[in-house]
C-alpha cells in the first residue's frame, strides 16, 4: 500500500511540475492495486486528486495512454467514481482517442467510456452528440478480426441503440452491412446473441429495417431457423425464437415488408407459409405474425386470400381450439382480421367458414384473443347483411358480447364488443337481430357507447340506436329509458363540441323516440326546443335543416 501511496504522490507531482518521469511505473503500480482491491484503490484515487492529471495523459502522443484509459475503465466500474470522471472532463479526450489506430488504446478507451456512461442515458446521449456512433461503426469494419474490440463495439451499440436519438445516426452509417457481415462469421451462441441484442433495437427503425433486408439479414435468419428448428438444445431453441421474432420485426416496416413480399413471389413470404403447418409453436407464431404483417396492404391481402392462405390459418387455429397456445391463437386471429379488411375478401372468407371457426374461441378467457376475435368478426360483417343477420341472431355470441361490454379492466375488449354489437344491427338492419340484442341486455351498452370520447364510436352507437328505435321501439323503450337515453341525447345536442354528425344523428333519434309514449313524455320535460332553435343557425347545413325538422316534430308532439 506504501507503493501505491508513492505512485499516487509521483503522479500528483507530474501534474504540478509538468514532468513525466517514471509515469509508466506509477501507472503499473496503480493497475496492480486496482486488480487486488478495486473499490478501496478507487477511493484512494478519488481522495488523492490525481484524476486532474489524466486529461493531459490521455494525449494520443503519450506512450502510456492505453494504461491511463485502462485505469479509468477500472475505477469507473465503481458507481461513486463515474461523476468525478465526468467532472474532471475525461470524456472529450477519451472520445478523441477513438480515432487512434492502436488496438489496445481503442479497446481500453471503449471500456473507459462504456463504464463511465454505464446506465446513464444522459451521458450516452452526450456521446451520441459527440459523434461516437459513426466512429465506432468504422472501427467495427476495420477491426472485425479483433475479438475483444468487436465485443466492445457491440456492447457500446447495444447501449446506445436503446436511445431514440441514436437511430438516425445509425441509419446514416454502414451498421447494417457490418453487423450482417459479422453475423455470418459467427458460430458461437454467445456471439450471435450479442449481435441479436444490437439488431433488435436497431430493427425498430424503418430505414434500418430496409438496410438490414438489403444487407442480406433475412437469408441469415432463414438459414438459422432451418438449422435449429428440430433441435432440443436450449441455445438452439433460444436462437430460433430470436431469429423468427427478428424476422417478424423486419416486416413491420412498410418498405421492407413490401420488398420481402415481392408481389407474393418473395422467398421469405413463401418460407413463412411453410411455418404455419409446422409442429413448432414458435414457428407457427412467427408464421401467423408474418402473415398479419404482410396483410397490412389491400393488394397483398387480396392476393393471399386468392392463393388459399385463409385455409392454412383456419387449419392452424383448429389445432389450438382446445387448450391451445394463446399467442398462436392471437397471431392467427390478427392475420384473419387484417385479411378481412378489403371488401373483395369478406364474402370469400365468410364462404370459407372463417366466422364459424372464430366463434369456437368465444369461450376464451384471454383478453388479447377476445380482442382479435371481436375485430375479425366486425371486419367480416362490414356491409355483409346476411352474415350480420346470422351472427346477430346467435344468442351465445350476443350474450358473450354483452358480458364483454362490461369488461372494464380491458378497455380494448370492451370497446370492440360495443362496436360489434352496433355493427350487427347496422349491417343486418334486422328486427330479429334487434330483438336478440334487446333481450340479451345490449341496449344500455349502446347508449353508454354514444357517450364515448371517440366520435366514430359515438356515431356507430347512435345509428344502431336509431335502427333499434325504428324497428323495435316498443320492445326497447324501457331499456332506453333506464339507460337515460333522452338525457344523453339532450347533452349531446347541447354540447358545442359535439361533431356535426353526432348532432345530426341525435336529432334523428329524438324524432324516432317520439313514437314511444314513455320516451316522448320524458323528452317533453327537457328544453329540446331551445336547443333546436340554436341549432337552426348551425354552420353545417344538414344540422341546421334537421334542427328545423326536429323542432317541428317537437311542436306537433307537444
Amino acid at each position: 500500500m506504501d507503493n501505491l501511496n508513492d505512485a499516487l504522490q509521483k503522479l500528483k507531482l507530474t501534474a504540478a511540475d509538468g514532468t513525466s518521469d517514471n509515469v509508466e511505473g506509477c501507472l503499473d503500480c496503480l493497475l496492480q492495486a486496482l486488480a487486488q482491491n478495486n473499490a478501496e484503490t478507487s477511493l484512494k484515487v478519488q481522495e488523492s486528486g490525481i484524476l486532474q492529471v489524466f486529461p493531459r495523459l490521455l494525449s494520443p502522443h503519450c506512450s502510456c495512454v492505453a494504461k491511463v484509459a485502462n485505469i479509468i475503465a477500472e475505477i469507473a466500474k465503481n458507481e461513486f467514481m463515474r461523476n468525478p470522471c465526468v467532472d474532471t472532463a475525461l470524456i472529450p479526450p477519451l472520445v478523441q482517442l477513438l480515432n487512434n489506430r492502436d488496438q489496445e488504446v481503442l479497446l481500453q478507451t471503449g471500456r473507459a467510456l462504456g463504464n463511465i456512461c454505464y446506465d446513464s442515458h444522459a451521458l450516452q446521449a452526450q456521446l451520441i452528440n459527440m459523434g461516437v456512433i459513426p466512429t465506432l461503426v468504422q472501427l467495427l469494419g476495420i477491426h472485425s478480426q479483433h475479438t475483444a474490440l468487436t465485443e466492445m463495439c457491440l456492447v457500446a451499440f447495444g447501449n446506445l441503440a436503446e436511445i431514440e436519438s441514436s437511430k438516425e445516426q445509425f441509419a446514416s452509417t454502414k451498421i447494417a452491412d457490418e453487423l450482417v457481415k459479422l453475423f455470418k462469421k459467427q458460430t458461437e451462441h454467445e456471439k450471435k446473441e450479442m449481435i441479436f441484442e444490437v439488431l433488435a433495437p436497431l430493427a425498430e427503425h424503418d430505414v434500418i429495417k430496409l438496410q438490414l433486408v438489403d444487407a442480406g439479414l433475412v437469408d441469415c435468419l432463414l438459414e438459422l431457423v432451418q438449422e435449429t428448428v428440430d433441435s432440443n438444445k436450449e441455445d438452439d431453441i433460444s436462437e430460433l425464437k430470436t431469429a423468427s421474432d427478428l424476422m417478424v420485426l423486419l416486416l413491420l416496416g412498410d418498405e421492407s415488408m413490401q420488398k420481402l413480399f415481392d408481389a407474393g413471389k418473395g422467398s421469405v413470404f413463401q418460407k413463412v407459409l411453410s411455418w404455419l403447418p409446422s409442429n413448432n409453436h414458435q414457428l407457427q407464431l412467427a408464421g401467423a405474425l408474418a402473415i398479419a404483417n404482410f396483410a397490412r396492404n389491400d393488394g397483398n391481402c387480396i392476393h393471399m386470400v386468392e392463393i388459399g392462405i385463409v385455409q392454412k390459418l383456419l387449419d392452424l387455429l383448429d389445432r389450438h381450439v382446445e387448450e391451445g397456445n394463446v399467442t398462436v391463437q392471437h397471431a392467427a386471429l390478427s392475420a384473419l382480421r387484417n385479411l378481412a379488411i378489403p371488401v373483395l375478401n369478406k364474402a370469400k372468407m365468410l364462404s370459407a367458414g372463417v366466422a364459424e371457426q372464430v366463434l369456437k374461441f368465444l369461450k376464451s378467457e384471454m383478453p388479447p384473443v377476445q380482442f382479435k376475435l371481436l375485430g375479425t368478426l366486425r371486419m367480416l360483417i362490414d356491409a355483409q347483411a346476411e352474415a350480420a343477420d346470422k351472427l346477430g341472431k346467435n344468442i351465445k355470441l350476443v350474450e358473450r358480447l354483452v358480458e364483454w361490454c362490461d369488461a372494464k379492466d380491458h378497455a380494448g375488449v370492451m370497446g370492440e364488443s360495443n362496436r360489434l354489437l352496433s355493427a350487427l344491427i347496422r349491417h343486418s338492419k334486422s328486427k330479429d337481430v334487434v330483438k336478440t340484442i334487446v333481450q340479451s341486455g345490449g341496449v344500455k351498452h349502446l347508449v353508454t357507447m354514444a357517450t364515448s370520447e371517440h366520435v366514430i364510436m359515438q356515431n356507430e352507437a347512435l345509428v344502431a340506436l336509431g335502427l333499434i328505435a325504428a324497428l323495435e321501439l316498443g320492445t326497447a323503450e324501457q331499456d332506453l329509458e333506464n339507460a337515460k337515453l333522452v338525457e344523453i341525447l339532450h347533452k349531446l345536442l347541447s354540447d358545442d363540441t359535439s361533431a356535426p354528425e353526432i348532432k345530426y344523428n341525435s336529432m334523428i333519434m329524438v324524432c324516432t323516440i317520439m313514437g314511444s309514449d314513455l320516451l316522448r313524455k320524458e323528452a317533453q320535460t327537457m328544453p329540446f326546443k331551445d336547443v333546436m332553435s340554436k341549432l337552426r343557425r348551425h354552420e353545417n347545413k344538414l344540422v341546421a335543416q334537421q334542427a328545423l325538422v326536429t323542432e317541428q316534430r317537437l311542436i306537433i308532439e307537444s
